[in-house]
């Protein structure tokens, strides 16, 4: 049983950092990205992943862990890729567009 609750707190543990990692992320990004985006506003997406990492801390409850870990989820498939997308590819050190190869332009052999 030991076992078991070493598990258990090893997962909480990592559902934790993941909603902390989303907040962060999400604290990033600018309030115009999100509109850009055609997403929820940034003040509802840091409410509803600030929630996820409170209830993560403070509530040993799992049903509501595991809503906010869905949340945290829905940010990092569906909401940060568009908000690179529209932001210029935050994160990549630099701009280019989306037939840039990892050392210049790719011009299909021209």
């Amino acid at each position: 049983m030991q076992g078991f609750n070493n598990f258990m707190g090893l997962l909480y543990l990592a559902m934790l950092a993941f909603a902390v990692v989303a907040f962060v992320m999400a604290a990033l990004f600018r309030e115009d990205a999100y509109r850009a985006a055609d997403k929820q506003n940034k003040g509802f997406w840091l409410i509803i992943l600030g929630v996820a990492v409170a209830v993560n801390f403070l509530v040993p409850m799992l049903f509501l862990q595991i809503a906010g870990l869905i949340a945290s989820i829905v940010f990092f498939v569906d909401v940060r890729p568009a908000l690179r997308q529209v932001s210029g590819g935050r994160g990549r050190g630099r701009g280019g567009s989306s037939s840039d190869g990892p050392y210049g332009p790719w011009n299909g052999g021209r």
